[in-house]
């Protein structure tokens, strides 16, 4: 009984020292290693293309490193200069740990003893402190220099204004100077930059806090109940830029969408007109108007030139003008907005909009009636 005691009490002591341990092998952690190396070279492959060559990369339309105008290049060029000196600092801090590893790892010759332990060396102690303060004010300094820039932009007196109100789950955008009033698709002039024409806009919320953000074209900016916020974008490409809700709004948060049209000048002025007009209707589809005017759509929808005056939903003047319903939730064909009026929570889950509970004749009417809306 004392002999086994005394061989367990040995193997408890070479155990401690390290003498019986399975010595760790580096070929049973290579797969996840070579798995790890890859990820971050992938990462990093496509992190340099991106800034590299934004235009030529293989990018989302929401991404944030193909910028198309001055506010969004201004966080671009910042994001640039926070990666580069996040880097250095991977780099640095991670050459010092793998050569600590490689050259302070326990060898077979040793007899594990604790090294000679060094305390108090005012030089590192110092370059610690000072460099890392360095870094933070350059950083805050860098950020605080664009921050200014764009809240502090000039307004030319040529600028268009544009009030952007958020509702769950949709936006509505009002040009006041120019007494427009549409939905969920923004339309502005590209901003030539030998003769500047940038977009002011102004953010409202009825309801609860939403986010406007379209990231080749700004930042995020909030849109506050009670509290106006603004800002600006002039971007110098036509085209469409995609964008979000975000800031969590509620049930549809997801599918509240943004859609920026950025159009020539002559363009937009053409897309002013059209849409200052009231609606054109067709003695057609006089029924479906009817049935549309003594429901309650009226009571959240309005239609220019008729009794429908309400506020609470999109305006629908010219509704067959834009390319999506719901907030850029489907496709604005006959099906989807015969599905949308029948019931928006086959599309929409969650939508405001109640199901009307028309019969089949009505919804076709309906339907037709809202066709016409261009």
């Amino acid at each position: 009984m004392q002999h086994l005691r005394k061989e367990k009490l040995k193997q408890i002591n070479l155990y401690a020292t390290g003498a019986e341990r399975v010595p760790w092998s580096f070929g049973a952690a290579r797969p996840i290693y070579s798995y790890v190396l890859r990820a971050i070279g992938t990462f990093c492959v496509s992190v340099v293309t991106a800034f590299a060559d934004p235009a030529r990369s293989n990018l989302s339309p929401t991404s944030i490193f193909a910028p198309a105008s001055t506010p969004a290049q201004s966080i671009f060029d910042l994001s640039r200069l926070v990666l580069m000196v996040t880097a250095a600092i991977f780099v640095v801090v991670f050459s010092l740990l793998a050569y600590a590893v490689v050259k302070f790892r326990k060898r077979r010759a040793s007899d594990g003893r604790e090294p000679a332990q060094v305390y108090g060396s005012t030089q590192v102690e110092l370059a610690w402190t000072v460099i890392p303060i360095l870094i933070v004010v350059v950083l805050f300094l860098a950020a605080a220099r664009v921050i200014a820039s764009i809240q502090n932009a000039v307004h030319p007196s040529n600028a268009i204004e544009v009030t952007v109100i958020g509702h769950q789950f949709w936006w509505e955008y009002r040009y006041p100077s120019l007494k427009v009033v549409t939905a969920n698709e923004l339309h502005i002039p590209v901003s030539d930059p030998a003769h500047p024409i940038p977009t002011f806009l102004t953010l409202l919320s009825a309801d609860t806090d939403h986010s406007f953000w379209v990231p080749r074209l700004a930042g995020k900016t909030d849109l506050i109940p009670n509290h106006p916020n603004r800002m600006w974008m002039d971007p110098y490409k036509t085209g469409l830029y995609l964008g979000q809700c975000a800031q969590y709004c509620g049930t549809q948060h997801a599918k509240m969408l943004l859609r920026v049209y950025v159009q020539t000048r002559d363009e937009f002025d053409r897309w002013i007109q059209e849409q200052s007009r009231p609606a054109q209707v067709s003695d057609n589809v006089s029924e479906g108007q009817k049935i549309f005017e003594r429901t309650a759509c009226i009571n959240c929808h309005a239609v220019a030139g008729t009794v429908a005056n309400g506020r609470f939903g999109p305006d629908l003047t010219h509704l067959m003008s834009r390319d999506t319903i719901a907030s850029g939730a489907a496709s604005n064909t006959t099906e989807n907005l015969r599905r949308w009026i029948q019931d928006p929570s086959v599309i929409k889950p969650g939508s405001r909009m109640p199901a009307m509970g028309l019969s089949d004749p009505d919804l076709n009417a309906v339907t037709a009636y809202l066709e016409t809306l261009r």
